[in-house]
């Protein structure tokens, strides 16, 4: 079993409040989930309004399938426009 793990954080451009970053980090986890199936959330940050960390969870049988997923995962959520994606993170354990 390989399970891949992974990390984005995004900057949220003119965003003031807490319900303005909840409607913005909504959608993204909403369409990641619908695309991908994958578990997704907001993981980090949940009160400073303009950045959002959310981590993501895949599991699979093989570590080049999980890694491409993740890679498409990233540039999915970097193509919705709805953030700037500052960073991101991956990391794939083997179990």
């Amino acid at each position: 079993m390989v399970v891949g793990v992974g990390c984005m954080i995004f900057r949220i451009h003119d965003c003031r409040s807490l319900k303005g970053k909840r409607k913005v980090v909504k959608a993204i986890v909403a369409r990641i989930r619908n695309h991908f199936n994958a578990s997704v959330a907001e993981v980090d940050d949940n009160d400073i309004y303009q950045r959002a960390v959310i981590g993501v969870g895949l599991v699979g049988s093989d570590r080049r399938t999980i890694n491409a997923k993740l890679d498409k995962l990233f540039n999915f959520a970097e193509d919705l426009g709805l953030a700037e994606m500052i960073d991101t993170q991956m990391e794939i354990i083997s179990l």
